[in-house]
């Protein structure tokens, strides 16, 4: 059970459910808020076991030893039929919030799988992580009483924080993916310059969550935008001191930080 565990992805996985559900819980989405955290964590599973699954001959020629797959530590089998189960659960799961919400959730996870089967070892490869964070708010918002849209800058906050995680969270498989072919646009730009946009990026979110949501701050959120802005920092001091899995960390941290930052300011989501 715990190899299969980790070759979801463990990390990211509990970290956008965690994320998506708050996010639900402070709009106001109530009981509903168990049905997006069923959902995304369905959809995060099945993508981070889809992973796997299709990159498992170059993760071995890569040496992944860490990987569950490449270890022999779960068959390959195994995690394709998890992750194809828990994609067919996605679909009713996020369905649960009403057709408009689920939709966009199913698309993003579509967006996803997309990245794995094909995206990836395109120039185009940091568009999923764009689109699937970017309509995250609308999945959350989608599913209240009259289907409100979130408001524009969290939309441009969230798609700006995961594009700036593409960057870094491609670093740490730069030499792995070298060697097996793998050219998406981080690989075509090289390290430094992704590790220079991915701080851009997430810089650019907490900035426009400092200066676009109506009125003020306050001093929790003040604090909030500061810690945020430290990981930021903290996430291409890591990059360029050569611990790449840390700053990756750090990066779901700068996320967590940001939502929090969304948090103190209320039920600010719903406009």
């Amino acid at each position: 059970m715990i190899p299969l565990l980790r070759a979801c992805h463990f990390q990211p996985t509990l970290a956008v459910t965690a994320i998506a559900t708050t996010l639900a819980v402070s709009a106001g989405r109530g009981t509903g808020s168990v049905w997006v955290a069923l959902a995304v964590l369905s959809g995060q599973l099945s993508v981070g076991w889809s992973n796997d699954y299709l990159d498992r001959d170059r993760d071995r020629m890569a040496g992944r030893a860490d990987k569950p797959i490449v270890a022999g530590r779960v068959t390959a089998h195994t995690v394709g039929v998890a992750a194809v189960i828990a994609a067919v659960l996605c679909v009713p799961l996020s369905m649960m919030s009403g057709w408009r919400a689920g939709s966009t959730h199913v698309a993003a996870v579509a967006v996803a799988w997309a990245y794995n089967g094909w995206l990836k070892n395109t120039v185009a490869s940091v568009v999923p992580f764009t689109l699937a964070f970017g309509v995250l708010p609308a999945f959350v918002t989608l599913g209240l009483p009259g289907h409100p849209w979130p408001p524009a800058w969290a939309t441009i906050a969230a798609g700006l924080m995961g594009t700036g995680a593409h960057f870094v969270n491609t670093l740490p498989d730069f030499g792995g993916d070298a060697g097996t072919g793998v050219r998406g646009l981080t690989h075509r730009i090289g390290p430094g310059m992704s590790l220079f946009l991915g701080g851009l990026f997430m810089a650019s979110a907490t900035a426009v969550l400092a200066v676009a949501p109506p009125g003020g701050h306050g001093v929790l959120g003040a604090v909030l935008m500061a810690a945020a802005s430290s990981a930021v920092t903290a996430v291409v001091v890591a990059g360029l001191t050569g611990h790449l899995r840390a700053a990756w960390s750090l990066t779901l941290c700068a996320a967590a930080l940001n939502v929090a930052v969304i948090l103190a300011r209320g039920r600010s989501l719903v406009v």
